[in-house]
């Protein structure tokens, strides 16, 4: 029998037609298709092909086992291609979820943490330079001392709420390069306000100029952040 021709259909018949109702299609349909009578010989290769295989009763129990494994193989290939379907689905659902997620995580580490942190940062940073233009009037001045000194305590108290700030949430994945550099930016504020704090106690000018150089460090990576935080994509 050719590839892909059905028996049955090659016969005009149903698959429960009766042995008899076979001969008589197959009789009929030859004397139709007969050359002589304008046939085609490929039309009675395909009857005869046909007929071999339904004619006999044994080999037509074959063909009909053959076909109804096929039909059940076809059947579990559709299932199993459905299920492929749907995993595959549900995978892109969840990477989906989790791409969702991601985002939100970075928006609301960004809004919480990094916005306010940065604030505080800007608190300590902004000031330095007045305060100590103040300072170097007269740098034996109580008054003028003790409003630095002032400063530098605010500062502390400033960078202890960004440390806390920093550790409230953990930093997206996304954002670990981003959150390495937030972080050594207050630790170096931090070293700085320390520099200050010896220079104010024994007038040490090497105190003095580490923490301007930490200081203006700092203010320059917080600059470089906040240029990085415009190019952040927020999907």
């Amino acid at each position: 029998m050719p590839d892909g021709l059905d028996p049955y259909a090659v016969l005009e018949v149903g698959s429960t037609a009766t042995q008899a109702e076979l001969k008589a299609a197959y009789r009929r349909l030859v004397k139709q298709h007969h050359p002589d009578a304008g046939g085609s010989d490929e039309k009675i290769l395909a009857l005869n092909a046909a007929w071999e295989q339904l004619g006999d009763p044994e080999s037509r129990r074959a063909f009909d086992r053959s076909s109804s494994r096929s039909a059940e193989a076809a059947r579990d290939e559709a299932r199993a291609r459905g299920a492929r379907n749907a995993r595959a689905s549900q995978a892109a659902q969840r990477a989906s979820g989790r791409s969702t997620s991601a985002d939100q995580d970075l928006a609301d580490w960004l809004r919480k943490v990094y916005a306010p942190v940065d604030r505080l940062i800007g608190q300590v940073i902004n000031p330095f330079a007045s305060e100590l233009r103040a300072l170097s009037a007269d740098p034996y001045d109580d008054a003028l001392m003790e409003a630095f000194c002032t400063y530098l305590e605010q500062s502390r108290i400033r960078l202890d709420k960004v440390k806390t700030l920093f550790q409230s949430i953990p930093t997206p994945a996304s954002a670990r390069g981003f959150g390495l550099s937030v972080y050594h930016c207050f630790s170096e504020l931090e070293d700085a306000v320390t520099e200050l704090e010896r220079y104010t106690m024994g007038y040490v000018d090497s105190y003095l100029h580490d923490g301007q150089e930490m200081i203006r460090e700092a203010r320059q990576r917080r600059k470089r952040l906040q240029e990085e935080r415009r190019r952040l994509e927020i999907g």
